[in-house]
């Protein structure tokens, strides 16, 4: 491989958001302050006549301009939506005549690139195999938020299919959209599968962002990339309209600057909307009995060092740390939930694609592996497809293999695991760290984590995790987990909340080349 392909794949992402910008000349937003304000702050302008919905979306696309595609050049953003300046003026004229939807009425919103819309954007899992295809409508979380009056400003890059591809994929590279970079060190990893979500959040491009997630995909980049991120109760948001891995484990999730912010698009997902902001209290650890999980503790030293410093803020908070707790088998479980994942990504991806209609170059999973063969200077650059090849192999969701894969791991990440010790110990949550900071980016050969990752007990449970900002390891954020059974998710915005009032540990990012060294 020649080593000006990444360029030329950067530079095809930057065309098409050339592309979609052009659309509507750019306007200079100086007197506009939209950096790190929250959505709140957001809407007070709009309410104050100090800002619209339309100069907003102008505001954001020209730093996307500045930061993402020139600049730092994070190749967050994959594809602007060339019809939201005129549904911001839509929603400010609704403003005047009958006043806010809601909480986001009239907010830019960046959403993952396999969340479907039915307009002039593309949904393509960051595949070349999938441009071209037409939704036959909106995912059911986009119908939401629209009534609840966000712009859908554009879409993110991501790691292509999710890292489902391949065992030595680069997270945050996607074949459509190129490498994504992180906002805090440019050389190091957004983490992924929702990179792009994630490193346009931390660096102000959308008022907050949507990812998806099967096994750390929200929670992981929100980590690295100094974010609160919740990873909801396995089917509290519809899936329906998102490009699936697998539908024991796949669910959208907001990704914002601050847990009030998050609360706040969480609730506009919701079937029926949930005022999940209005119960947020400083005051929510005191008394609340939380389970250290140290299983997931000891794979980076300086990492340890910021973790015990949490636990201290914790407890000076009023928190009582019940230390340690212990989910018996959780690491035994890997190669279960890789077969589970595998069965189920034949199965829902051919069921999504077959619903795509004639449009679609692609009506099965057979016929992405047979696309990527033929595109492979393209689309398997830096690595294969051989998941892929595994998932094709497998029988259907009736195999004894399946359902023995399956019915293992939920006892033992949730009957025995989470559910387990929430009981035997009384806990409102249990916490662990998030996993480590973000590592140097390597396309050759792929993905290096520094371990310690705590997102596949509530993945594979399929109950609720929230990440939240700690601290930082040589600049470089980490975040904290709080984790628990289904349904949980009021409970664990409040306790997000009230550490991260305690703690303000959130730094924006430097987009420096590198970490500094002392």
């Amino acid at each position: 491989m020649k080593p000006d392909r990444r360029a030329l794949l950067t530079a095809s992402a930057a065309l098409l958001l050339t592309r979609a910008t052009s659309a509507q000349p750019l306007q200079a937003m100086s007197t506009i302050n939209i950096e790190e304000r929250s959505l709140a702050e957001l809407q007070a302008d709009m309410a104050a006549g100090r800002t619209s919905a339309r100069q907003l979306v102008a505001a954001y696309t020209d730093r996307i301009a500045r930061i993402d595609r020139d600049g730092p050049r994070l190749a967050s953003v994959i594809e602007l939506n060339p019809d939201a300046p005129a549904i911001a003026q839509a929603l400010d004229d609704e403003l005047k005549a009958k006043g806010p939807r809601g909480a986001l009425h009239g907010l830019p919103i960046l959403i993952k690139d396999n969340i479907a819309t039915r307009d002039r954007m593309q949904t393509t899992a960051g595949s070349l195999a999938l441009i071209g295809s037409q939704p036959a409508e909106d995912a059911t979380i986009v119908q939401r938020l629209r009534a609840a009056g966000a712009v859908i400003l554009g879409k993110t890059n991501r790691s292509e299919w999710a890292n489902i591809r391949s065992t030595s994929s680069s997270s945050g590279w996607s074949a459509r959209g190129g490498l994504t970079r992180n906002p805090y060190a440019l050389d190091r990893s957004a983490s992924g599968s929702s990179s792009g979500s994630a490193a346009a959040a931390a660096a102000s491009l959308c008022a907050a962002a949507v990812g998806t997630e099967t096994d750390g995909s929200i929670l992981s980049p929100s980590s690295v990339c100094g974010l609160v991120g919740l990873k909801p109760t396995v089917g509290l948001l519809s899936a329906r309209g998102i490009v699936p891995i697998a539908h024991s484990q796949d669910t959208a999730g907001p990704m914002a600057r601050s847990v009030r912010d998050c609360a706040l698009l969480l609730g506009a997902m919701t079937d029926k909307p949930v005022d999940y902001a209005a119960a947020l209290d400083v005051n929510a650890l005191k008394g609340a009995r939380l389970g250290v999980a140290r299983q997931f503790f000891g794979f980076h030293e300086p990492s340890d060092r910021v973790f015990a410093a949490v636990l201290t803020a914790l407890e000076a908070a009023g928190a009582i740390l019940v230390d340690p707790v212990t989910m018996p088998a959780i690491d035994t479980i890997a190669d279960a939930e890789l077969t589970v994942l595998l069965y189920e990504l034949k199965a829902d991806l051919n069921a999504y694609l077959a619903r795509l209609g004639g449009n679609a170059s692609v009506k099965t999973l057979a016929d992405v592996i047979a696309f990527n063969e033929r595109s492979a200077t393209r689309e398997m650059p830096w690595f294969g497809q051989e998941l892929f090849i595994k998932a094709q192999a497998k029988g259907p969701l009736t195999d004894a293999e399946y359902k023995d894969a399956r019915a293992l791991c939920l006892r033992v990440a949730a009957t025995e695991g989470i559910t387990a010790q929430l009981l035997a110990h009384r806990l409102d949550a249990l916490i662990a760290p998030t996993g480590g900071p973000a590592w140097l980016t390597d396309l050759a050969l792929g993905d290096h984590f520094v371990g310690g990752g705590s997102t596949t007990p509530a993945a594979v449970a399929g109950t609720p995790s929230i990440t939240v900002p700690a601290g930082a390891v040589h600049g470089l954020p980490v975040g904290l987990s709080f984790f628990a059974d289904t349904g949980s998710e009021a409970r664990l915005l409040n306790l997000a909340y009230g550490f991260e009032q305690a703690s303000r540990a959130r730094r924006p990012p430097r987009y420096l080349a590198r970490i500094e060294t002392a």
